[in-house]
C-alpha cells in the first residue's frame, strides 16, 4: 500500500522552529517530486514548497521564502521541511504530496498523485 506519513508538527511560539518530515512506505520517493501544502481553518489548501525528484529544483511560496527550507534524503525515503521564524499565520495542517510526472504545476493540488494525512502546526504564544 502506497502511503505518505507526515510528522514533526506541534505547538511552537512565534519565532520558533519546527522540522516536518514526510516519509514514504510502499514506494520509493526518489522517482517523485514532493510538495508541501498547508490548510488553515476556513481557507483553501495552498502550496508552500516543492522539490523535484532530482532535488535540483526547489520552489517556495512568497509567504515562506527565506524562512522555510525543503530538502530530501532519498536514502531515508524522506523529505523534510525546515520551518524557521514561524509566525501565527503559519498555523495550519501541513500535508506532503508526491508527484510522479512533474508537469510543472508545482502548487496545484491537481499535480499530485498521493497525499499524506497531515500534521498540525500551531504557532502561538
Amino acid at each position: 500500500q502506497l502511503q505518505l506519513v507526515e510528522s514533526g508538527g506541534g505547538l511552537v511560539q512565534p519565532g520558533g522552529s519546527l522540522r516536518l518530515s514526510c516519509a514514504a512506505s510502499g514506494f520509493t520517493l526518489d522517482s517523485y517530486a514532493i510538495g508541501w501544502f498547508r490548510q488553515a481553518p476556513g481557507k483553501e489548501r495552498e502550496g508552500v514548497s516543492f522539490i523535484s525528484a532530482s532535488g535540483l529544483t526547489t520552489n517556495y511560496a512568497d509567504s515562506v521564502k527565506g524562512r522555510f527550507t525543503i530538502s530530501r534524503d532519498n536514502a531515508k525515503n524522506t523529505v523534510y521541511l525546515q520551518m524557521n521564524s514561524l509566525k501565527p499565520e503559519d498555523t495550519a495542517v501541513y500535508y506532503c504530496a508526491a508527484d510522479r510526472f512533474e508537469y510543472g504545476l508545482v502548487f496545484s493540488i491537481l499535480e499530485y498523485d498521493y497525499w499524506g494525512q497531515g500534521t498540525q502546526v500551531t504557532v502561538s504564544s
